[in-house]
């Protein structure tokens, strides 16, 4: 006579951490993506709102300057924030949404190239050493290679691809589309 609960052997310490390191695997790639675009979008509607109240933006300032370089001073600051604050707050509300996601990452990627421009124009305000101490204003700027790296990730999902995080799966993926025309 065979007792079954006796025939079972329980699983190994390892085995149960790789099982619960699996399920927190798929989770991050289930709901990573998701989070990602939320978490952009709302920092551009967060940071675009401000810009809406004179003073109140830590970045007014170098976004006044630097859009009065650009436009040659043609364009003055009473216009140029608010239509600034009014495209951030519509990138934020592209990546909140999840609709016209190309659209939107159209306009964050063309808002990025000008946020890179304080460092080209101002340099005494935006590196303590140039070009390898930046200040606060710097920091704030080369922080968004973080930002354009993550809009390409949210990106690569925009015309329905997901995160694949099992690794046999992702092998075939990855050969299916490697023989695609």
């Amino acid at each position: 006579m065979t007792d079954n609960h006796h025939s079972r052997t329980p699983l190994s310490f390892a085995a149960r951490f790789n099982r619960l390191d699996s399920a927190v695997v798929g989770w991050f790639g289930r709901h990573g993506i998701t989070l990602l675009r939320l978490s952009i979008g709302l920092i551009f509607f967060w940071f675009g709102a401000l810009k809406f109240f004179p003073g109140v933006s830590t970045a007014e300032g170098l976004a006044n300057r630097t859009i009065s370089v650009l436009t040659f001073g043609l364009v003055p600051a009473n216009v140029s924030l608010p239509v600034l604050a009014a495209w951030e707050c519509l990138i934020g509300l592209g990546l909140l949404s999840g609709r016209f996601l190309r659209a939107t990452l159209f306009l964050l990627f063309a808002q990025m190239a000008g946020t890179f421009l304080p460092l080209l124009f101002f340099p005494g305000e935006t590196f303590k050493i140039f070009p390898f101490v930046p200040t606060l204003e710097g920091q704030y700027i080369i922080k968004n290679f973080v930002i354009i790296s993550a809009a390409l990730v949210v990106g690569s999902t925009a015309r329905g691809g997901r995160l694949i995080t099992d690794r046999k799966a992702a092998r075939v993926a990855e050969e299916i589309q490697a023989h695609r025309p």
